[in-house]
């Protein structure tokens, strides 16, 4: 009768050894599907940049003022970064996208920045109305960049946007 109760003994040894090794299967993959979504979460909302609604913009005027070249390039003032929702039945659709205006005139620059308000506004307002279809094509990029500079040249008075550069275009 000795054997059989070896027999129990290691039985109970080998269910402990299975209950200790079962919530460590169920933990493990808990813990990684944790830290990929949150993981994923943070690269959706733009990383440490913190947006405090879906609707975020991040611009921050930057100018750069440059002369002009030889090239026939007026002087640049840059735009930080728009981030803003598109139409989309699915609520799913963002558009990223940095944009540098060439300026007719170095002295447009204080206007450009009294008028930076009206700026951000436009621009923001202009490029949430929009669907994936309307700007994925090159001739929808285009139509936008001249609806971006006919809107802020209407608040301009002593001189004028010559160009709107997209420097980063994205959508997700």
């Amino acid at each position: 009768m000795a054997e059989p109760e070896k027999n129990d003994l290691e039985e109970e040894e080998e269910e402990k050894v299975e209950k200790k090794g079962l919530p460590l299967k169920i933990i493990v993959p808990v813990v990684l599907v944790l830290i990929l979504g949150g993981g994923g979460f943070f690269f959706l909302r733009g990383g440490s940049k913190g947006s405090s609604s879906e609707q975020n913009i991040e611009l921050a005027a930057v100018p750069e003022v440059e002369q002009m070249e030889e090239g026939g390039i007026g002087p640049i003032y840059s735009l930080d970064t728009f981030i803003v929702n598109l139409i989309d039945p699915y609520g799913k659709k963002y558009l990223k996208v940095r944009i540098d205006l060439e300026m007719d005139q170095e002295k447009l620059k204080q206007e450009v920045d009294k008028r930076m308000p009206q700026f951000k506004d436009t621009i923001l307002t202009l490029l949430s109305s929009k669907t994936f279809e309307d700007i994925n094509s090159f001739e929808g990029k285009i139509q936008l960049r001249s609806e971006i500079m006919q809107m802020l040249n209407q608040f301009l008075k002593t001189g004028a946007i010559t160009n709107i550069y997209f420097i980063e275009f994205i959508v997700q």
